[in-house]
């Protein structure tokens, strides 16, 4: 998988953002091999606290009627090196996925003293209403599903590099893309 992004600042908190991610002819998403995202963030520190809100539509480039909006909000605290964050997406009913989708998310992570590692874990949940099953499939291959992770990255200066170990509770006897993964990752910043 290749990934580039860019990230705009057009006001204080607000920013506009773009990426891409290569998906090689992604069957759950009508033969994609790409993901174009494009929305807006806004983000404001309050205290420890840091709050945010987005909006973005995903497009697949080269497969019709598949792209979807969704909106999202979180709050994450400071405690010294560590961030406690919550997040929730949500994805109103739309054809292209089959009704409409909410992801719930909690994450931390913290830096580990004297050294440039940072180590996180993250756990989620989607669920949804299935008006369409064949296309909610897309969003919630086995329906309604948790998924969970750790990670270590390393960053030093413009570079960074990462691996993380990934996995869900969705069944991988009846889903080709799901069960664990362990993902690196290596990235430089401008």
């Amino acid at each position: 998988m290749v990934r580039a992004a860019l990230s705009v600042p057009v006001a204080e908190g607000l920013s506009l953002d773009g990426s891409a991610v290569s998906l090689w002819g992604s069957d759950r998403h009508g033969g994609a091999d790409a993901v174009v995202d494009l929305g807006a963030a806004y983000m404001r520190q309050i205290g420890g606290w840091r709050l945010s809100a987005e909006g973005r539509y995903h497009l697949f480039p080269g497969s019709s009627g598949q792209g979807y909006g969704e909106i999202g909000a979180g709050a994450g605290f400071l405690i010294g090196p560590a961030s406690i964050d919550i997040n929730g997406n949500y994805a109103p009913r739309q054809s292209a996925v089959g009704g409409d989708n909410l992801y719930l998310s909690a994450s931390a992570s913290a830096g580990v003293p004297g050294t440039p590692l940072t180590v996180s874990a993250r756990i989620g949940r989607s669920s949804g209403n299935a008006r369409d099953p064949l296309r909610a499939a897309r969003l919630r291959p086995d329906g309604a599903y948790w998924d969970y992770g750790i990670g270590v990255d390393y960053l030093k200066g413009r570079w960074s590099a990462g691996v993380r170990y990934a996995d869900s509770s969705i069944d991988t006897s009846r889903t080709r893309h799901a069960g664990a993964t362990l993902i690196g990752r290596l990235g430089f910043s401008l």
